[in-house]
């Protein structure tokens, strides 16, 4: 892995405070793609990507979500695609759905941070409101929405390092070879 690597994945964070200036398209394309490319269990595609720039739809996404903060230039819905799941034999239940849905949100905010637009995550919607409001099929599932904008320049952006919690290292995160209660043992 290249240093420039490891730096793009140290200094991404997440953007609360965004600017109105839209995101190219080609750039949105540029984070699509990379979705595409993330891991996915068995190789089986089941997340799909509702990509939305339209102010008005975006306006209506943020009344619905009381996780969204930001007031983002565009979002990316990601879905699982209930029909894919059962052609592929998987159990709808299986854990690897939500890896699946992970990887590529992490996938999508590091392509959106090499771009130089900011990023964050929401869970918190009403699935069922958002279904109507992106006119979704049954057989898709909102589960994640990612944020995308330009950061606001001088703005707080709120929720900074979880209330003051004090800074990890990756010791402090890992232990070897078993568990003790001191992971520097």
């Amino acid at each position: 892995m290249t240093d420039g690597m490891l730096e793009l994945i140290r200094t991404r964070r997440v953007i609360r405070a965004m600017s109105d200036r839209p995101i190219p398209l080609r750039d949105l394309e540029k984070i699509l793609e990379a979705g595409r490319w993330a891991p996915a269990g068995g190789n089986q595609r089941v997340v799909r990507f509702v990509a939305v720039r339209d102010p008005g739809t975006l306006k209506v996404l943020r009344e619905v979500s009381p996780g969204m903060l930001q007031r983002p230039a565009a979002a990316i819905v990601l879905c699982l695609d209930h029909e894919a799941i059962r052609a592929n034999e998987i159990p709808e239940h299986d854990p690897v759905l939500y890896v699946d849905i992970g990887t590529t949100m992490q996938t999508m905010l590091l392509a959106a941070h090499a771009l130089g637009i900011g990023s964050g995550p929401v869970t918190s919607f009403a699935h069922e409101a958002v279904r109507v409001v992106l006119n979704l099929p049954r057989e898709l599932t909102p589960e994640l929405m990612v944020c995308l904008g330009y950061a606001e320049k001088d703005a707080e952006q709120p929720l900074k390092r979880g209330g003051g919690a004090p800074r990890v290292n990756w010791q402090d995160l890992t232990h070897w070879e078993r568990y003790s209660r001191d992971p520097q043992s």
